[in-house]
C-alpha cells in the first residue's frame, strides 16, 4: 500500500518511445503503426528526450443519435426518438505519473468517455478539438487508437494459450521489427512487472477450461495492451468482478507502472476501498454526463465539508459522494474548467531536430521510405505468426480435434457397413445415389461444431484488428492455410473406409477424385460456417441459421425435387446449392468410366435396360463436367471466405472493444 502513496512528479528522463500517430482508419489500411512507434525513430542510446505527457480534454460532449426509423415504427405511428445526450462539456487534464479515476453512478457516461478517449467511436461522432496530447490535437479516432492502450471491461483472451504465449504473440504482432530475442526479453520483463512469472506457463482459461484466476487474467489483459509501451493507458472498470485483494493488486500494479514509466492512466471505478483510493492521484466524478468534481481526494473531502456534510466513519469520501451527488451537482454549477488553459506551452515529445513536425508527418515521411518488399515480408511474417497460433489452438482444443477425427472415422465405417458391397444392378444405382446424398448431408453438417470456436475467436479478432495488430486478410489467409491440411486428413479418414467398403468404382483415379471432392465439400462447409459465424451474434442464432441454410440447400439440390419441378421463384437456390455440384461430381466420377456398362438386363434375353450413361442422363449429366463442378466448389469456398473477410473488416473498423 505504501507504494501507492504520494506518487512522484515527473522529473527524470528515460528511454521511451516517441509519440507517433497513424492516419489509417481501418485495420486493413494499418501497416503496423503500433510497432513503428518504436522502430522508425532514432535509437534512445543516441539521443535523450523528454518523457513528459499531458492529456487534455476540453468541452467533450457526446450525443447518442437514434437509429433510423424502421418499417414497424411507421406502422405504429411511433414518435421519432430524440437524440440522447451522454456527455456534456467534459474537461480535465491528466499528466505523466498520474492515475485519474472516473467515478459516478451507473449510466453517467464513464465507459463512453473512456471509449471516446481511446478512439472507439465513429469518425463522424468525434470532435477533433476536444482531445489533445501534449497540446497536439487528435484529429481522428485512429490517432487515439494508435497512441492509447485500452483495456476493456471484458477480458477478451484466447483460453488455450498460456500467459507467456499470449504476451509473446501480442509482441510479435505489435513489435514486428524487434528481434525475436528482444521480444522475448520484453515479454519476460513485462511478466515480472505484472507479477505473472509464477503462472507464465499456465493456460489463460475461461468458464469451460480451468486456468488462472480472475485477477491474474485482468493483469494479462493489461499486459496485452502494454506490450508496445503506450504513453497513455485507459481501463474500463479494471476491478469489476474481482475480490478486494485482487482489485487492490491490480490498482497497485497500475500505480507502480505509472511511477516507473511516467505513464498516464485513466480508469473507471466502482466502490473502491480506502486503500485503492490512496493509489489514485485525481478523481473525475460524473453525474448525468457532467463533471461534478475534478481533483484529489483531499479536495473532494473539502468540498463535502463546505456543503455542510460529515463523512460517516464507515464510508470513504468517494462512496459518500455518491449519496450526496445532487449536492455536488448544485455546487458544480460554479465549477469552471479554466485549469485547462495554460500560459506556457507544454513541451512536445519529439526528437530535437523534429520539434517543428507533427506526429502525422513523421509517420507519413517514414512510411514513404518503406519498400514494397519489406511490406510483403512483414505481411508474410504476420500470416506465419497467425498460422502458428491457429495450430496451437486447434491442437489444444481437444473437443474439435478429437470430435472431427472420430466423426470422420465413425461416419466412414458406419456408412461403409450400411452400404457394404453395393451390387452393380438397378437396385445398386438407387443405393449409390442415396449414399452420395447422405454423405453430402453428413459432411456439410459436420462442421457446425467449429461455430463456438469461431465465435470465441471473433471478440479477440475484433480487439486485435482494431488496434492494428494485424490485418483481417492475414487472419483469413492463416485460417485457410491451417485448416487445409487438417480438413484433408479428416476427409481422408472418411473417404478411405466408405469408398472401399461400399465397393465404388475400383479405379485408383476415381478413388483419388472421390477423396478430393470430399475434401472440397468439407472446405466449402468450413467456409460457410466461418461466414455465418461472422454475421451471427451468438451460438444459438448461428446454429439456427446454419441449419436453415443447409436445409434449403439440400431441399433444392435436385435430389428431392427435379429442377423442372422447382417453382421459378425458388430456382435460384438450385444454382447456389452446395449439394448440387458435389453430388453431380460424385455421380459422374462413379459412372463416366463405365458409361457403356450395363446395370440392368431384361429378365429374358440379353437386352440392356440401363447403362451407366443412362444413369447420368437421368440427372442431366450427358458430358463429363467433373472439373467444372470442382471449379464451382472452389469458387464457393473462396466466395464465402471473401464475404467473411469483408464483414469482419467492416466490423473491426467500427468495433468499440
Amino acid at each position: 500500500m505504501a507504494a501507492c502513496l504520494n506518487p512522484p512528479r515527473l522529473s527524470t528522463t528515460e528511454d521511451d518511445s516517441v509519440i507517433l500517430f497513424s492516419t489509417s482508419n481501418s485495420p486493413e489500411e494499418s501497416i503496423s503503426a503500433s510497432s513503428s512507434s518504436f522502430h522508425h525513430s532514432p535509437p534512445p542510446s543516441q539521443q535523450q528526450f523528454r518523457t513528459a505527457y499531458k492529456l487534455s480534454v476540453r468541452n467533450l460532449s457526446y450525443t447518442l443519435k437514434p437509429n433510423k426509423r424502421t418499417f414497424l415504427s411507421f406502422c405504429h405511428q411511433s414518435k421519432k426518438p430524440e437524440p440522447l445526450s451522454i456527455l456534456n462539456s467534459i474537461s480535465f487534464v491528466a499528466r505523466s505519473s498520474e492515475i485519474v479515476a472516473v467515478a459516478g453512478p451507473s449510466g453517467t457516461g464513464k465507459s463512453t468517455l473512456l471509449r471516446i478517449m481511446a478512439g472507439r467511436v465513429k469518425d463522424e461522432d468525434f470532435d477533433p478539438k476536444s482531445i489533445s496530447i501534449n497540446d497536439q490535437p487528435m484529429t481522428s479516432p485512429a490517432q487515439l487508437r494508435k497512441t492509447c492502450g485500452f483495456v476493456a471491461q471484458e477480458d477478451n483472451l484466447l483460453p488455450m494459450l498460456t500467459v507467456r504465449e499470449t504476451l509473446l504473440f501480442s509482441a510479435k504482432f505489435r513489435l514486428k521489427e524487434m528481434t525475436p530475442k528482444d521480444r522475448e526479453l520484453r515479454v519476460e520483463s513485462l511478466l515480472q512487472e505484472l507479477g505473472l512469472l509464477h503462472v507464465a506457463d499456465s493456460f489463460v482459461g475461461d468458464e469451460d477450461n480451468r486456468g488462472i484466476s480472475g485477477g491474474e487474467r485482468k493483469r494479462v489483459s493489461i499486459g496485452v495492451d502494454m506490450i508496445h509501451n503506450p504513453p497513455i493507458l485507459l481501463l474500463d472498470e479494471p476491478t469489476s468482478g474481482l475480490d478486494s485483494t485482487s482489485a487492490l493488486q491490480v490498482i497497485e500494479l497500475l500505480s507502480s507502472i505509472v511511477k516507473a514509466n511516467h505513464r498516464i492512466v485513466v480508469l473507471s471505478i466502482h466502490q473502491p476501498s480506502y486503500r485503492i483510493l490512496q493509489c489514485v492521484s485525481k478523481f473525475l466524478i460524473l453525474s448525468h454526463g457532467s463533471v461534478v468534481h475534478n481533483g484529489s481526494l483531499e479536495q473532494l473531502e473539502e468540498t463535502i465539508s463546505k456543503l455542510g456534510f460529515q463523512i460517516p466513519t464507515q464510508l470513504n469520501a468517494l462512496e459518500f459522494s455518491m449519496e450526496i451527488i445532487r449536492g455536488l451537482e448544485d455546487s458544480s454549477s460554479k465549477y469552471e474548467s479554466s485549469i485547462i488553459e495554460e500560459k506556457e506551452p507544454f513541451p512536445h515529445l519529439l526528437w530535437p531536430e523534429e520539434e517543428n513536425c507533427g506526429g502525422v508527418q513523421i509517420v507519413q515521411s517514414q512510411f514513404t521510405k518503406e519498400s514494397f518488399s519489406s511490406l510483403c515480408y512483414a505481411y508474410l511474417i504476420e500470416i506465419l505468426v497467425l498460422c502458428s497460433r491457429f495450430w496451437k489452438i486447434i491442437y489444444r482444443t481437444k473437443q474439435l480435434f478429437l470430435a472431427r477425427t472420430m466423426q470422420a472415422l465413425v461416419g466412414g465405417f458406419g456408412l461403409g457397413s450400411v452400404y457394404i458391397k453395393v451390387t452393380r444392378d438397378e437396385e445398386g444405382i438407387a443405393e449409390r445415389l442415396g449414399l452420395f446424398a447422405f454423405s453430402l448431408s453428413f459432411l456439410l453438417s459436420s462442421t457446425v461444431e467449429a461455430l463456438p470456436i469461431y465465435l470465441q475467436e471473433r471478440s479477440v479478432l475484433m480487439k486485435e484488428a482494431s488496434r492494428g495488430a494485424y490485418r483481417i486478410s492475414s487472419y483469413m489467409i492463416a485460417n485457410t492455410f491451417v485448416f487445409l491440411p487438417f480438413l484433408f486428413v479428416v476427409s481422408t479418414l472418411f473417404a478411405v473406409p466408405v469408398y472401399w467398403l461400399v465397393g465404388l468404382n475400383p479405379s485408383l483415379s476415381a478413388f483419388s477424385f472421390f477423396t478430393f471432392v470430399v475434401w472440397l465439400i468439407v472446405l466449402m462447409a468450413s467456409s460457410l460456417v466461418l461466414f455465418l459465424s461472422a454475421v451471427s451474434p451468438d451460438f444459438i442464432s448461428g446454429n439456427s441459421l446454419i441449419c436453415t441454410v443447409l436445409g434449403a440447400f439440400f431441399l433444392f439440390s435436385g435430389y428431392f425435387i427435379p429442377k423442372e419441378s422447382i417453382p421459378k421463384y425458388w430456382l435460384f437456390l438450385y444454382y447456389v446449392s452446395l449439394y448440387r455440384y458435389p453430388l453431380d461430381a460424385l455421380l459422374t466420377n462413379e459412372y463416366w468410366n463405365v458409361r457403356n456398362e450395363c446395370f440392368s438386363h431384361q429378365i429374358e434375353g440379353s437386352q440392356c435396360l440401363i447403362t451407366g450413361f443412362d444413369v447420368l442422363k437421368s440427372r442431366g449429366l450427358e458430358r463429363d463436367n467433373r472439373w467444372i463442378n470442382v471449379g464451382i466448389m472452389l469458387a464457393f469456398f473462396l466466395l464465402y471466405r471473401v464475404l467473411c473477410w469483408i464483414i469482419l473488416a467492416r466490423k473491426a473498423s467500427k468495433t468499440t472493444i
